[in-house]
């Protein structure tokens, strides 16, 4: 994927669409505090669905309806609605958001959206509701000054804060067949983020014999002495140096304090920054035996999202990038995130992909996220500066392996199951 040079029309292009979105400053703002208004739990399936139809209305009026659309069901988590909109060549650009948050029904009621000119805050208007707003906007903006971009196919999850495991194989479905991916997730200190962690969650479970700890204590096996060795054993896996971290973050087991126990459990984080770390520790973590034979051990789980490596496919997308954050007027940093996104699922699929794409802020999860104003109509021009660049120039060829999509989860248009 060769880098581009911006030529003077593309650049007058470019600042077209930086002078219109803000000018439309106002609008984007009005947007999101309606949006941020519309609570989406990623535990609430009744308000996710409500947000869902509002967002589908909501798009639809800035840009039309969209050529295809497809709704998969995801249970009792979020659909997945994928819009597509045609345009210039023949494969599309993916572009990630999910609409689910990690506030719970009723949070608006205690913190409700704020707009003080500079900042904004509210449940979720960092993460990631203002990246929606953004794209929808950038999309828009190409519409309404008659500048072409490549056909376009937006992904909504609502399961992504819990994991995106329902909508996982939908994201690896909808990506075998594009040009490149955009993921709108907030960006980090203004910066687009060009590699991500993978992520881990294990469970060791440990099962051991009770026993009455004073009457007989040598007919006991104690699972959480066990446990806790195990736990002392983790630390040989870490390599912080490499960029892995192991951290046993809940700890469970026993049932009186007179029984020995017979039964213990670990859940580990496990955060690496390559494929070959994550085989290193992953090796380790099922070599992990019990010393004592009258326990077992057992190790669950796996790994929650894949690497996201700063591929060479990945470093021109950035590079691509910052020559359209220059010629807008900003400047573009790169970073590497220690959580995951989406956009691990297909980033070693050789394709261009982009992270980090959303609103500058800070804070998220916590209720001090909040968002930079001035900076939303900005980032807009960047997504759309990069759409209308990547326009009709046949990159991005992957080599992806892909799941297919469920036939038993396609939902029609009302909503009901087909």
């Amino acid at each position: 994927m060769p880098t581009p040079t911006l030529d003077a029309a593309t650049v007058a292009d470019l600042t077209a669409v930086r002078d219109w979105l803000v000018a439309h400053r106002a609008d984007l703002v009005a947007d999101l505090r309606t949006y941020v208004n519309l609570e989406t739990p990623s535990n609430d399936k009744a308000l996710l669905d409500k947000g869902l139809a509002w967002i589908s209305d909501w798009i639809v009026s800035h840009l039309g309806p969209p050529a295809g659309t497809t709704r998969i069901g995801g249970g009792d988590r979020g659909d997945v609605l994928l819009l597509d909109y045609a345009g210039e060549g023949e494969r599309p650009v993916l572009l990630l958001c999910h609409y689910d948050t990690v506030w719970n029904a009723g949070t608006l009621n205690e913190w409700a959206f704020h707009d003080d000119g500079t900042k904004i805050t509210g449940p979720g208007a960092f993460d990631m509701k203002a990246g929606l707003v953004q794209l929808v906007w950038a999309l828009h903006a190409l519409r309404e000054l008659g500048l072409p971009r490549p056909p376009v196919r937006l992904l909504l999850n609502g399961d992504e804060e819990l994991g995106s495991t329902t909508s996982r194989s939908v994201i690896e479905e909808a990506a075998h067949d594009v040009a490149a991916v955009l993921v709108l997730e907030p960006s980090a200190d203004a910066a687009v983020k060009t590699s991500r962690k993978g992520v881990g969650i294990f469970e060791l479970d440990v099962t051991g014999v009770e026993a009455h700890a004073g009457l007989d204590p040598t007919k006991g096996a104690s699972a959480i002495h066990e446990l806790a060795r195990l736990i002392v054993a983790l630390r040989e896996f870490e390599d912080l140096e490499a960029g892995t971290s192991v951290s046993v973050g809940v700890v469970a087991g026993g049932t009186r304090t007179n029984v020995i126990a017979g039964h213990a459990r670990a859940t580990i984080d496990v955060r690496v920054s390559s494929q070959a770390e994550a085989a290193r520790v992953e090796a380790g973590l099922r070599g992990l035996t019990s010393s004592d034979p009258r326990i077992s051990v057992v190790l669950g789980g796996g790994w929650n999202r894949p690497v996201m490596e700063r591929t060479d496919e990945i470093a021109q997308m950035y590079q691509l990038a910052r020559q359209v954050a220059d010629r807008i007027g900003f400047e573009l940093p790169e970073t590497a995130a220690g959580g995951g996104s989406d956009g691990n699922f297909v980033a070693g699929w050789a394709l261009p992909l982009l992270d980090g794409l959303g609103p500058v802020g800070a804070g998220a999860h916590s209720r001090g996220e909040w968002v930079d104003v001035a900076a939303m109509p900005l980032r807009a021009a960047l997504v759309a500066g990069l759409l209308h660049v990547l326009r009709d120039d046949g990159r991005g060829k992957g080599t992806a392996q892909h799941s297919g999509v469920p036939a038993d989860r396609l939902v029609a248009p009302d909503g009901a199951t087909r």
